[in-house]
């Protein structure tokens, strides 16, 4: 769910437009002239004016879903870097200890030499008068030989090693603080997104946001009865894997939880922060963002479709839901709203995935 600048700007004029509108005398709030009668009501916005803020709306909280699958993006990269750190922390901490050791090895061998009036061991051995001695003398420097030669390479191979561990965690760090300011640059935009939608409807009156409300149901009804009389329901006859049942039974267990960006439960939840929580629950990890659904888990033919399996909408697959069966899914729409279940075809189909794509059906 990722949004550049661009649009940014437009957007925000097309928003001060349309409340501008909304707001001006005798177009959404007021009567222009005197009303001869005291029970005439408010003048409220015309339908084809509330249609036209559903549609805004309707970007403006799309612009806010993209945003939010880049923070939880940016946010997973920022978990994985930190455990990195932590792991090549913990290298380091053993790999230090072990070059204590070896440096201590190293000083007694040096130590020993020192003892034997610092004659190298090869010096001894010529001076011995005893053949039995010297054969015995020459095993016990190879042996010496060879286990120094072996500790020397052992310390160098753990120095290298600490020195690429801090290399690592430097660059580690690195990626850890732009990944910091991506999610900080993602969370900017989705508040910005949201307070201009939140503005737009505080704008209406009572009556006009109960209507868009309405619109709102009417909009996906339209597209769900597209859906059905396309005929695909009657293709899809799946039955649920055990997995796939288990992740249906989390996901429509939060029904009336509210949407939260960035949430991961368990009371409040964004669509793919639902959708990932179940699939953990059936015992089954899958990528946190619904791009990153789109992307690694397994495409399935919408005809295909069983309950369990990820329906992903819009072309820049900004969202994501779990299909339930009988043309329904559950998902977690957009701020201001909860978990609810609602038509399989009420948005543009991207496509379909399955994150037990291993599993047989039962």
């Amino acid at each position: 769910m990722g949004t550049g600048k661009r649009g940014l700007i437009a957007t925000a004029v097309a928003v001060v437009c349309a409340v501008t509108v909304l707001a001006a005398p005798g177009t959404a709030f007021a009567n222009p002239t005197p009303s001869p009668t005291p029970s005439a009501g408010p003048v409220l916005t015309p339908a084809k004016d509330l249609e036209a803020v559903r549609k805004k709306l309707d970007k403006l909280y799309r612009a806010a879903g993209r945003a939010t699958d880049e923070y939880n993006a940016a946010e997973e990269k920022a978990d994985k870097q930190s455990a990195e750190v932590v792991e090549l922390a913990k290298k380091t901490v053993k790999g230090q200890d072990k070059l204590r050791k070896l440096k201590a090895r190293a000083g007694a061998a040096a130590a020993a030499q020192y003892r034997g009036g610092g004659l190298p061991p090869e010096a001894h051995l010529v001076l011995s008068d005893d053949p039995r001695d010297f054969l015995d003398g020459a095993g016990r420097v190879r042996e010496g030989h060879h286990a120094t030669k072996g500790l020397l390479g052992e310390l160098t191979r753990t120095q290298e090693d600490l020195e690429q561990y801090a290399k690592d965690a430097s660059a580690q760090l690195k990626k850890l603080e732009a990944g910091r300011k991506a999610k900080a640059a993602a969370q900017k935009k989705i508040e910005k997104q949201i307070a201009q939608a939140e503005k737009l409807e505080s704008a209406l009156r009572k009556e006009e946001q109960e209507r868009l409300a309405e619109l709102e149901k009417e909009a996906a009804n339209k597209a769900q009865t597209a859906w059905l009389d396309s005929g695909v329901l009657d293709e899809i006859d799946g039955k649920a894997s055990e997995q796939g049942k288990k992740a249906v039974r989390y996901a429509t267990a939060q029904i009336g939880k509210p949407y939260q960006w960035g949430a991961e439960g368990p009371e409040t939840y964004d669509c793919s922060g639902l959708t990932s929580q179940a699939w953990i629950s059936a015992g089954r990890g899958i990528p946190r963002t619904s791009q990153e659904q789109w992307k690694r888990l397994r495409h399935i033919d919408i005809q295909n479709m069983r309950p369990g399996d990820l329906i992903i909408y819009f072309g820049d697959a900004s969202h994501v839901a779990m299909y339930i069966g009988d043309g329904a899914m559950v998902h977690a729409p957009r701020p201001g709203r909860t978990v609810t279940i609602a038509g399989a075809g009420s948005m543009p189909i991207l496509g379909v995935v399955r994150p037990d794509a291993d599993a047989g059906a039962n």
